[in-house]
């Protein structure tokens, strides 16, 4: 690319400096309050408002990413608890299974389960159901996803009790 060595060092040091001038943080002090979200944390997030931060997804208070219900995860994971989990990412709502066998079937199947939204609500459960020879009827799909969400009611009626 460059010839000589010195050509290149000029190019390195002019990079340098160009690079040094872009500084923002010089002499300058960070605000605290200048990340904080006005309006709480059941508030949406809208352009008036001026959105969430980039540090508010490092806070733990459960307010950052897509909240997901507990109980559809729960039952989610109990429902198909013959099937070995691969990953599960309660921030985003998404598990996903490797192959296994329910008990006394003789089929493999695996599952990738959807929960989109923080209601109880079927429409917010997808589940994509597959066997090793491709996607499985629309009936069994179905009934995979109906033992899910009675089992989350249950865990709902359950819940209340305490």
């Amino acid at each position: 690319m460059f010839k000589s060595p010195l050509k290149s060092a000029v190019v390195l040091l002019a990079s340098i400096g160009l690079l040094a001038s872009c500084s923002t943080f010089r002499n300058g002090k960070l605000n605290p309050d200048a990340y904080k979200v006005e309006g709480g944390p059941n508030q949406t997030p809208t352009a008036a408002t001026g959105g969430t931060s980039l540090f508010d997804a490092f806070k733990n208070d459960g307010s950052a990413g897509i909240r997901v219900n507990r109980f559809l995860w729960t039952a989610s994971l109990e429902v198909l608890d013959f099937l070995p989990v691969q990953s599960a990412d309660p921030f985003t709502g998404v598990i996903s299974t490797g192959y296994g066998r329910p008990p006394g079937g003789g089929r493999a199947y695996r599952a990738t389960v959807l929960i989109s939204d923080p209601a109880l609500d079927a429409r917010a459960l997808n589940v994509a159901l597959q066997s090793q020879s491709g996607p499985v009827a629309a009936g069994t799909q179905r009934a995979i996803e109906d033992a899910i969400l009675t089992r989350a009611r249950q865990l709902r009626t359950q819940a209340e009790r305490f």
